[in-house]
């Protein structure tokens, strides 16, 4: 084989059969490359391939699952929101019937005690005439008596009632 390099006059020259055994060597390691070497290469492609493949598809699957998951957390908040408003909606009726029905039944203690009070002052009142008329009557009487036990003239008459008058202011 040595002879075939030293046999030419130049390295750089074409040999015709050299040129055929270097083609048919190419040839022979192409045919032996594709009937074993690129087999488990095209396999390791195509794994790869659905490897990256499944992981884009789960990638894809897991993103709708987060919009969904996403949109359905909204739509938990927006309930949240619309049951609290519905709830502090409920508690300021509530507070606001609290407030009128205490209102009312202080308006009403209210009614009842002035009801009372002029019931109390009116009797008070009946009480009080009733205890003048009596003095009046007393003092009628006693002046009528006295008036008679002594039989005076009108100047006397008139301090007699008078004594008699102050005697009541007195009392």
């Amino acid at each position: 084989m040595m002879s075939l390099f030293l046999a030419g006059s130049s390295l750089l020259s074409f040999n015709t059969g050299f040129a055929i055994w270097i083609l048919i060597s190419l040839i022979v390691f192409l045919g032996i490359m594709y009937k074993f070497a690129l087999p488990p290469i095209i396999k390791g492609i195509e794994e790869r391939e659905q490897s990256i493949q499944s992981s884009l598809d789960a990638a894809e699957k897991a993103l709708r699952e987060a919009e969904k998951i996403s949109k359905d957390n909204e739509e938990v908040v927006r309930e949240a929101e619309r049951t609290a408003q519905s709830i502090r909606k409920e508690a300021t009726k509530e507070v606001e019937e609290f407030r009128a029905e205490r209102m009312e039944k202080a308006k009403e203690e209210a009614e009842k005690l002035i009801e009372d009070a002029k019931k109390s002052i009116d009797q008070e009142k009946q009480k009080a005439l009733q205890e003048l008329r009596k003095e009046v009557t007393d003092l009628t009487i006693e002046a009528t008596t006295r008036l008679l036990q002594k039989n005076v003239d009108s100047e006397t008459n008139r301090k007699l009632i008078d004594e008699t008058i102050n005697d009541l202011s007195k009392n």
